[in-house]
């Protein structure tokens, strides 16, 4: 069997087991459920082995027809934009699932048997290269994060998640409409209908069927993503969402936005993306500030890093909108820094929310000589998500900002903005929970970090030294794959002139 299609069925097979499981004991279910979900994360670290570094192309497919009678197939592949979003999703779900032993007490079995359905729901996203199934996936991964929000969230559980499932359907169903018409437009070719990557490519439509369509997808992923002004659904998601949740929904789940970006929207309608890039630069830049901004006052940590998030992926979407190699790669590799960085603060948030149950800035203080294990480690995640030399941060923002400036100077220049507010919100809540006195008693008597929790921590920000570090084997993987839909989205965008992306508007 083909490995892309074991590293979707292999979290879908440890579902299926762990549901068979009887209840009790709990600590059996939590072990069955790590060791299930570590078999996809070995296979993916087995893709990266095969995976050739030099061939732009898609590898390691898979495909067979599904409904033969629509054109539709189970089609699969990987390339070196979607491989390190694959060994992110399975690289974070075992993290997960350690980290969750300690806050999940009800329905634990469900818990666990919902983060492998979604593991292999979101591998499935990344790697379906027929549109209609990439659709199967995008819309089932939708399933069990509502579940997962509505049933182990907090107490305005229910009203978080029916706000995600409605933003996400509504886009959802318009992205349907267009890759339905898209599916239609090949019937009229000799091949007939198909939904093949490669056959919505080579489509020929006007300039204002491509505005449409860009439309339809770019809202769906812009939702995802969240960009401004469509990203009122994530803090409610954050804030009432559990732990882990929290950290899969930052780590991997927006992350389904920007890759929608660049694998979909961006190649498959090159003239509406040329045309209509300034309008989402400007919406990226503005999302950075506002993002960075409403970060500062926020009064509870979780809500503080989930506007984190808005600033953050406006700087990815920046640089995907740049069209340069610098900068979409840097928009590729900051996809994985946000991932561990983010993924990180939100662990360490449900960790001290555990021991004080509650995360309200104000109720913290003096930290650092009461539990200095957790203040080191939060100190890590803090500078890496500023952006710190010599952690991951860092290099993505380089790139981005380096190679946006060549395409958007001002906007750029507005955007440099981000890394500066992103400092002072990070720092500032750094100084008012670790640091200054002791101001309330139940702090005194919290506890440090556990083995397990150290363990949970210790992956994470270690691959955030690696990325600062040496990131070359990264990018080296992703460049050819990068270069290759620049060349292809520049012929396209660039045979047509400005005046038609100005016609396709109207």
């Amino acid at each position: 069997m083909p490995i892309l299609t074991l590293l979707i069925l292999s979290p879908v097979a440890g579902a299926v087991l762990l549901a068979l499981l009887p209840r009790e004991p709990v600590a059996g279910t939590r072990r069955a459920a790590l060791v299930l979900s570590a078999v996809p994360f070995a296979l993916s670290l087995l893709m990266l082995v095969r995976f050739d570094a030099a061939d732009p192309g898609f590898q390691l497919t898979a495909r067979h027809a599904w409904i033969p009678a629509f054109g539709i197939e189970y089609y699969l592949g990987v390339d070196g934009i979607s491989l390190f979003l694959v060994l992110l999703t399975t690289f974070l779900t075992p993290i997960v699932i350690l980290a969750c032993w300690g806050d999940v007490h009800t329905r634990v079995k469900e818990f666990f048997v919902l983060m492998l359905l979604l593991e292999a729901a979101m591998l499935g996203s990344f790697l379906a290269l027929d549109l209609f199934l990439f659709y199967v996936f995008w819309e089932v991964m939708l399933i069990p994060m509502v579940l997962l929000i509505g049933v182990w969230g907090g107490k305005r559980r229910i009203y978080a998640a029916v706000k995600f499932m409605l933003f996400t359907m509504v886009g959802g169903l318009l992205m349907l409409v267009a890759i339905l018409y898209c599916g239609w437009h090949t019937s009229q070719q000799p091949a007939g209908i198909g939904f093949a990557y490669e056959r919505f490519l080579g489509l020929h439509l006007t300039p204002q069927e491509q505005f449409w369509l860009f439309g339809a997808f770019a809202l769906a992923f812009a939702i995802k993503v969240p960009l401004f002004p469509v990203h009122t659904w994530l803090p409610d998601a954050h804030v009432e969402a559990p732990t882990g949740g929290s950290v899969i929904l930052a780590g991997v789940l927006l992350k389904m936005g920007t890759y929608g970006f660049l694998r979909f929207a961006i190649p498959l309608f090159p003239v509406a993306a040329h045309a209509l890039a300034p309008m989402l630069v400007v919406l990226a830049v503005i999302g950075i500030v506002y993002g960075a901004l409403a970060a500062t006052v926020q009064p509870d940590l979780k809500k503080l890093v989930a506007y984190s998030s808005v600033s953050h992926l406006g700087f990815v979407v920046l640089g995907l909108f740049a069209f340069t190699p610098t900068a979409v790669a840097g928009s590729v590799y900051q996809m994985l820094n946000h991932g561990l960085s983010t993924g990180a603060l939100f662990l360490l948030v449900g960790m001290v929310y555990e021991r004080r149950h509650t995360r309200l800035i104000a109720d913290f203080g003096g930290l650092w000589a009461i539990v200095p294990v957790f203040a080191v480690f939060l100190m890590i995640a803090m500078l890496a998500s500023g952006g710190l030399p010599g952690l991951n941060g860092f290099v993505g923002e380089f790139l981005i900002l380096a190679g946006a400036f060549q395409t958007w100077p001002v906007p750029t220049a507005i955007a440099t903005s981000g890394v500066v507010l992103g400092a002072l919100y990070l720092l500032w809540m750094y100084q008012r929970v670790i640091f200054g006195p002791v101001t309330h008693e139940e702090n005194r008597r919290l506890t440090d970090l556990t083995t397990r929790e150290r363990w949970v921590l210790v992956p994470v920000l270690a691959m955030c030294f690696v990325m600062g570090v040496y990131p070359t084997p990264f990018l080296t993987r992703m460049q050819p794959a990068i270069d290759k839909l620049l060349a292809g989205f520049q012929t396209a965008a660039g045979a047509v002139p400005p005046a038609i992306g100005r016609e396709a508007r109207r």
